[in-house]
C-alpha cells in the first residue's frame, strides 16, 4: 500500500508544480512580451527491481507558447514589437546575453538603452548608450538615429542598432529564473525590417483557457487527496486485521 501511496503523492506533487505554473502564467497576462509557459505531466517508470506497473507521475515543462500577442500601439518612439520569430537582445544581470520581445524601451538619466525591468538592450559592440539628443528615431530594422543638441536637421547621425536576432525554432530558446530566454547556440542576426515601431506586444497568454486549467488541477489535485486518504484507511483496516489474527 505504502507503494501505491507513493504513487499517488508524485502524481499530487506534479499537480501543484502545473498549477504553479499556470498561475505564474496568469499573473503574467498583462506582461509586455511574456510568453506562456506549457506545462505537461508524463509517466516515469520507477527504476529498479518491481513490477512493471510502478509508474510515478512527472510534470514537466516542454517550453512556451511562441504564438505572437497582440500588438498594442503606444505612439512612444521608443517601443519596438519584434515581429514573429525575432527577438531582442539583452544583457542579461549575469552579464551573458538572453533575450526577450518586452520592446518597452526605456533611457536612464546616463543615456543607457533599457527594457521597462532595467536590463540594458545589447547593440552591435555592446549595451547601447544614447548620447544627448534633441529626437531620436528607431527604424523598422532597428537602427537608431538622433538629432543632436542645438544642431540642424541635416546633422541627424545614425549611432547604433538594436540587437534583433531570429530565432526560428522555439526549441532553441530555454526561460531562465529572470524570465530572460537563452540559447544554448548562436542565434542569426535579423535582416530588414524586423520590428514594429512605437508599439509593443502583448502577452499571449489565453485567460480563459488559464482559468480552465486552474479549475481541472484543482479537482484532479482533489482527487489525487481523496486517494491518499483512502490509501491510508486501507492500510489501518489491514494493520488492525493483521492485528485480530495474532
Amino acid at each position: 500500500m505504502d507503494k501505491g501511496l507513493y504513487t499517488i503523492m508524485t502524481g499530487a506533487g506534479a499537480t501543484l508544480r502545473a498549477q504553479a505554473t499556470v498561475a505564474n502564467n496568469l499573473a503574467n497576462a498583462d506582461t509586455v512580451g511574456f510568453k506562456a509557459e506549457r506545462v505537461e505531466t508524463e509517466t516515469f517508470r520507477v527504476p529498479g527491481v518491481g513490477l512493471p506497473t510502478r509508474i510515478d507521475a512527472v510534470a514537466r515543462v516542454p517550453g512556451f507558447d511562441a504564438s505572437p500577442g497582440p500588438i498594442v500601439q503606444t505612439g512612444n518612439p521608443l517601443d519596438v514589437a519584434p515581429h514573429p520569430n525575432v527577438w531582442l537582445a539583452v544583457q542579461a544581470r549575469d552579464g551573458g546575453t538572453a533575450y526577450t520581445r518586452a520592446g518597452a524601451l526605456r533611457l536612464t538619466e546616463t543615456g543607457l538603452l533599457t527594457t521597462a525591468g532595467g536590463v540594458p538592450v545589447l547593440g552591435d559592440n555592446g549595451p547601447l548608450a544614447i548620447p544627448p539628443n534633441a529626437a531620436l528615431e528607431i527604424a523598422s530594422d532597428g537602427t537608431i538615429s538622433i538629432l543632436p543638441l542645438g544642431q540642424g536637421p541635416e546633422t541627424v547621425a545614425t549611432i547604433g542598432r538594436l540587437g534583433l536576432f531570429r530565432a526560428d525554432d522555439p526549441a532553441l530558446l530555454r526561460r531562465g529564473e529572470d524570465g530572460l530566454m537563452r540559447s544554448e547556440q548562436p542565434l542569426p542576426p535579423a535582416s530588414g525590417s524586423a520590428v514594429t515601431v512605437g508599439a509593443v506586444e502583448g502577452s499571449n497568454v489565453d485567460t480563459a483557457r488559464s482559468l480552465v486549467e486552474m479549475i481541472e488541477l484543482a479537482r484532479q489535485f482533489e482527487m489525487q487527496v481523496k486517494l491518499i486518504q483512502n490509501g491510508e484507511r486501507l492500510g489501518q483496516a489491514s494493520t488492525g486485521l493483521l492485528r485480530m489474527g495474532r
